[in-house]
């Protein structure tokens, strides 16, 4: 009698796995695109890790126009989360959105703190943007434009947004630094938070290179197991200080000529198009 009923729990637990696993592959056909539950979650938890600093930076950012940091901060993940819900559910691809870095610079440094403008009048010129593309999407121009990209430049595109975010990782991570004469130098290699980047940096080139799955995932929390059984995540720079970096940096573009202004906005401008356009 025993025996039945556990048979019978066994079997509807079974039921209840397959009917799921069938939900799935009805849902994202992951046969087709070769891929399983398992690579998926891990795909998933890795892409998280390597863009969730966004949560901290761009409220950093935004606030030095008087925006609410805990607003913003809601927003920033209110908005990738319903973003990516909509990409996985309706338009069923595997990409996650986020607010981008390049965007929030320009708003934050050029529009409001240099042009003068509101944080108000700032976010309804983007929400009219947004409007634009809408309409762009649904006509299917934005699709036309997008074609019409060569594809090496799209390829470029790529690997610039690339190195923008490994610049900003080897800055954080003390590896360069500000030079007032070269713009750019090598930081104090032998500190211990340069260090541990660049051993970061290799165990996860390793694993990268043989072909180790979850290669990213497994590199971001080994290295920080490793700052953390030696203490360095005391070393961390503190909020406060990183508050006024930001507020340093605000000030510092403010300050700047309104020639080199219109060239970050050129640049910002067509840095971000691009991005959205990749990101379609």
């Amino acid at each position: 009698m025993v025996g039945s009923v556990l048979t019978g729990v066994t079997k509807s637990g079974k039921t209840k796995i397959d009917r799921r696993k069938v939900m799935l592959e009805k849902m994202f056909k992951l046969k087709e695109h070769k891929t399983t539950p398992k690579i998926e979650i891990i795909a998933g938890i890795t892409t998280f890790m390597t863009m969730g600093y966004i949560l901290i930076v761009n409220p950093d950012i935004l606030s030095v126009t008087g925006m609410d940091k805990g607003a913003v901060f809601t927003a920033t993940a209110l908005s990738a989360f319903i973003a990516t819900m909509v990409m996985a559910l309706y338009a069923n691809k595997p990409f996650t959105l986020a607010s981008g870095m390049g965007l929030n610079a320009f708003f934050a440094f050029t529009v409001v703190l240099q042009m003068g403008y509101t944080w108000q009048f700032a976010l309804t010129a983007v929400f009219l943007e947004g409007i634009i593309f809408i309409i762009m999407t649904f006509f299917k121009i934005r699709v036309a434009i997008i074609n019409s990209i060569p594809y090496n430049l799209k390829k470029a595109v790529s690997v610039g947004i690339g190195l923008f975010i490994a610049f900003i990782g080897l800055q954080g991570g003390g590896v360069i630094v500000h030079n007032p004469a070269t713009l750019v130098s090598i930081g104090s290699i032998t500190s211990s938070i340069a260090l541990l980047t660049l051993i970061g940096l290799v165990i996860t080139g390793i694993m990268l290179a043989k072909k180790v799955k979850g290669a990213l995932l497994i590199g971001i929390v080994v290295t920080t197991v490793i700052a953390v059984s030696i203490g360095l995540v005391n070393e961390v720079v503190p909020h406060d200080q990183l508050d006024a970096r930001v507020s340093e940096m605000a000030a510092h573009i403010a300050r700047a000529p309104s020639a080199n202004l219109s060239v970050l906005k050129d640049v910002s401008n067509t840095w971000f198009e691009n991005m959205g356009m990749e990101s379609s």
